[in-house]
């Protein structure tokens, strides 16, 4: 075999035939595999536990779209945030962290639909979330937001001030918290830092206005803008801070005492120890604690600039950076700018970019106020900025607010696009009156002479609007007020106070003017008549149209009534101060009023609610007299229960006090209450009704108003229980006053007559005016007093009518039954303190007159009587008669049946009377 043949034997072909298959190899892999399905039913079911929107998507869905790429995804899953927390509120509070943190961070979202989509919301979620809520949060969003105002693009920097005007609206507290990197924001959204050749040396950089010709809207809008959240912004600044006082005529002292809670000192319970009244040093502002330890304040620690504008190196700083920007703004909407022509006339949008940067500057000067060095502060604002401001901003004032005409087919104006609008036109006053708070604010009474031209034109405006007579709204008048108060403290003189007093005297005049602004006026004058008082002291040089107005004042609240109870209320604490300082032109005219104030029918006293009820009772001490008229309508005012019983005791208190029988060791009035009117009063209040009344009740016959018996002359008539009550409370007033008086039997003779004058020979007689007589009478009898016949006769008429209606009172009546105690104790009283009452009161028990329906409540009333203890001995002395009455009451009873009320009166007589006799009585025979 050749070489050739044997290669070809090693590497042989093996040849496949048709339809077998290839053999398999030696090394040959394995690639067959099987498969199994793997169910998961849980993860594919929907959650249930979270609520969806419309289109199935769940919080944790639409947030996590918050970082998809496409614009629009995330504009739906804003908008998808929005639908499902105002359809499931409860949300909020689980996922308020992720939401804030999601929505935060499209601030500066580069398509201006999402940032759309996230100011709607935001403002959204600024409705449901409480501040308190967001306050862990807020650092997040806030630096989002300086983000948003510091952004390259102007679009985000536009909606980051509608993101602050969200925010600055629901939680103002919580942005002004970071005043100091929000300050330097809006600083750089209008200017831009320039470092020049002389500023190299210098640490600080000098600012200028910023000019973006890419913006959609002109730089002066875009400024306006800027200003408008600047002003609200250091506007929540203001208002955060506790320590300056409220925008108003009301001077730092004031306000902090006004700021506290009167307490309210009853001097009778705090001379018993029954009233606790703290006293505190440093003002009341902090109790006084003696400790030799001194805790640092947390305020110290902290950096300057983490304190914003509370810290006056911060609050410098910043002033001296905005306010060249604002004179910068000013100048380019100042009217020698815009329009030489028009001289101080304003263009609207023009006049709104100057108030604005007014607004702001007096923002800041009020900031200046809250700092303890405020006169350095007030001397380095003037030093540095009074040139600029007379230069700039007094150059062309006053400013007028001047309108673009729409013409039509014919047209006055003609050829003419501008026409200025009416003198009566207040849109600008606003502006000229921010204008004069400035710069009065920088003056004084020091540098009057330098500074006098400017504050004559200010003092020339200022007159000429209050005269104006154009309706003002309360914040204009307020910042008028303002100005005038200034004024009238740079300059004291009468000669240039006088004119301005006139002139806001002119505008109180005018009729109906607002609340709010007629409460500002008031104030003024009241301001200003405090101030005058206490100069004119050593100088008796008081303003005659201050005193005009103040001699109004009564005359002004007795036509007012109920029609502003808040305004009568004020005008009362005016009158009541000026009274307290003896102003005699108030008093005289208080004193002419006073009939129709304290009138009882429709006088201001008895419309007014409680509390001004109080301050106009006060008011009665200080009346120059006391007339007989006006007593009886004091007296009609305390006994027709239109204002309580406490109020009326305290007016019984006040005329004792003017009377001659108040102890005082020196005369005080000369003869303010003559003593005949005064017991008159008494007597009135006493009874309760007057003449007309009882006159009127006569004719008044049967239940349920009247409660008669035939044993006694005098009918009662049933009052309701609040008058009763009420009756009877002032009765005990009344009752002190007359026990006060030196001379006791006089005085009881006096109401002896009054009493047999006006009462006796009367047949319906009150209940209350029954029991208020008999109490009286207890209180003032003594030994020395002789009661005589007619009065003995009536009282013991009386005593019976009531006896007889409180045995023969059903238990039901609930409103009658609380009369029981007070009229019981009367009576029982009474007849203790007379004998020879209890006489009569037996004697009208016997006889022919009994009438067999009587005979149980009258058994009963003997068996009463007998037993209590302070009658037993008149019992026992009148015990023949008591016999004598059982035997008539045995003689008209019928029936051999013995009833229980006779059984237990023959036992009581038997234990109480029959016991201290020496003979057995008649009524021994009866067992």
């Amino acid at each position: 075999m050749t070489k050739k043949r044997k290669r070809q034997e090693d590497f042989q072909k093996v040849k496949l035939k048709v339809g077998k298959k290839k053999p398999k190899l030696e090394n040959a892999t394995d690639t067959t595999f099987k498969t199994k399905t793997i169910q998961i039913p849980e993860q594919l079911k929907e959650d249930g536990m979270l609520p969806t929107q419309n289109r199935k998507l769940n919080i944790k869905d639409l947030l996590s779209q918050m970082h998809h790429y496409s614009a629009g995804v995330k504009q739906n899953a804003l908008l998808g945030l929005k639908e499902l927390l105002s359809q499931y509120p409860f949300i909020v509070d689980a996922h308020l962290s992720s939401i804030i943190s999601e929505v935060a961070a499209v601030f500066t979202d580069k398509d201006s639909g999402v940032r759309g989509a996230a100011v709607q919301l935001l403002q959204f979620l600024a409705s449901k979330v409480r501040a308190e809520q967001i306050a862990p949060f807020f650092p997040l969003v806030s630096a989002h937001l300086s983000s948003a105002m510091t952004h390259i693009s102007e679009g985000i920097q536009e909606d980051s001030l509608k993101v602050l005007d969200v925010l600055l609206e629901q939680y103002p507290a919580l942005l002004t918290d970071r005043s100091s990197i929000l300050l330097k924001n809006f600083v750089e959204l209008i200017s831009h830092q320039q470092l020049s050749k002389r500023m190299k040396s210098r640490e600080k950089l000098s600012w200028m206005l910023s000019v973006n010709p890419n913006r959609r809207v002109t730089s002066q809008q875009w400024r306006l803008n800027v200003l408008t959240r600047l002003k609200k912004f250091l506007q929540a600044v203001v208002d955060g801070s506790s320590d300056l006082e409220d925008e108003g005529l009301q001077d730092p002292k004031e306000s902090a005492h006004s700021a506290r809670n009167a307490v309210c000192v009853t001097w009778k319970a705090l001379a018993n120890d029954q009233q606790h009244v703290q006293l505190y040093g440093d003002g009341g502002l902090r109790p006084k604690i003696n400790s030799s330890f001194r805790l640092r304040s947390l305020t110290s620690v902290t950096d300057s600039t983490e304190k914003g504008l509370s810290s006056a190196e911060n609050l410098k700083s910043f002033i001296e950076i905005i306010i060249p920007l604002l004179i910068e703004c000013w100048i380019e909407a100042s009217p020698a700018q815009s329009a030489p022509i028009l001289g101080n006339l304003l263009e609207a949008e023009s006049q709104q970019l100057m108030q604005q940067v007014l607004s702001i500057i007096h923002l800041l000067w009020k900031l200046t106020k809250r700092h303890d060095e405020t006169y350095k502060m007030e001397l380095w604002l003037r030093m540095n900025y009074l040139v600029d401001f007379k230069h700039h901003f007094m150059r062309h004032f006053p400013y007028s607010l001047q309108e673009t005409v729409k013409h039509k087919k014919k047209d006055s104006c003609k050829g003419n696009k501008y026409c200025m609008s009416s003198s009566n036109n207040v849109d600008h006053l606003l502006l000229n009156l921010t204008l004069c708070d400035i710069m009065v604010s920088l003056a004084s009474a020091s540098t009057l002479q330098t500074d006098s031209g400017w504050l004559d034109m200010i003092r020339k405006f200022v007159t000429d609007t209050l005269q104006d007579g154009s309706r003002l709204n309360s914040k204009q008048v307020n910042r008028l007020l303002d100005v005038t108060w200034r004024l009238m403290q740079i300059q004291q003189n009468k000669v240039a106070t006088e004119p301005l007093i006139k002139a806001v005297f002119t505008l109180y005049q005018q009729r109906n003017l607002a609340f709010p602004v007629r409460t500002l006026l008031l104030k003024f004058f009241s301001k200003v008549y405090q101030k005058e008082d206490l100069r004119t002291q050593r100088i008796r040089s008081r303003s005659k149209v201050l005193s005009r107005w103040l001699a109004g004042l009564p005359q002004q609240l007795a036509l007012l009534g109920t029609k502003n109870p808040e305004l009568s209320n004020q005008l009362i604490d005016i009158i009541h101060s000026a009274a307290s300082r003896s102003n005699k032109e108030l008093l005289q005219n208080l004193q002419a009023t006073a009939d129709r104030i304290y009138d009882p029918l429709d006088g201001t006293l008895v419309l007014l609610p409680a509390e001004t009820q109080r301050r106009l009772v006060q008011l009665v001490y200080f009346l120059p007299g006391l007339p007989a008229g006006l007593l009886a309508c004091l007296s009609r005012c305390c006994i027709m229960g239109r204002m309580s019983a406490e109020l009326a005791a305290t007016l019984i208190g006040i005329l004792h006090m003017r009377s001659s029988f108040a102890g005082w060791k020196c005369q005080v009035q000369d003869n303010s209450v003559n003593d005949v009117d005064y017991f008159s009063f008494l007597f009135s209040t006493l009874i309760g009704f007057s003449k007309e009344e009882l006159m009127s009740l006569q004719g008044i016959r049967g239940k349920p108003h009247i409660s008669q018996t035939q044993l006694s002359p005098v009918c009662l008539y049933l009052t309701d229980l609040d008058q009763f009550l009420h009756h009877w409370a002032v009765t005990e007033m009344i009752c002190h006053s007359l026990s006060t008086i030196p001379s006791q039997s006089q005085c009881f003779d006096i109401l002896q007559t009054g009493i047999c004058k006006y009462l006796v020979g009367l047949v319906v007689i009150p209940d209350s005016t029954a029991g208020s007589v008999l109490c009286a009478i207890n209180k003032l009898l003594d030994q020395a007093c002789i009661v005589n016949e007619n009065l003995h006769k009536f009282l013991a008429s009386c005593c019976y009518s009531l006896l007889y209606f409180l045995l023969t009172l059903d238990k039901e009546d609930a409103e009658h039954v609380q009369k029981r105690e007070l009229l019981w104790g009367s009576c029982v009283s009474a007849l203790a303190l007379l004998p020879r009452l209890l006489r009569l009161l037996l004697q009208g028990l016997r006889g022919s007159r009994l009438c067999r329906d009587e005979l149980p409540v009258v058994a009963q009333l003997l068996r009463l009587l007998m037993q209590h203890a302070p009658l037993r001995s008149h019992m026992v002395t009148n015990e023949l008669l008591v016999q004598q009455i059982i035997k008539d009451i045995m003689t008209l009873k019928s029936g051999d049946v013995q009833e229980q009320w006779l059984t237990d009166l023959h036992y009581c007589f038997n234990i109480y009377l029959a016991s201290h006799s020496q003979g057995p009585g008649p009524v021994n025979t009866v067992y």
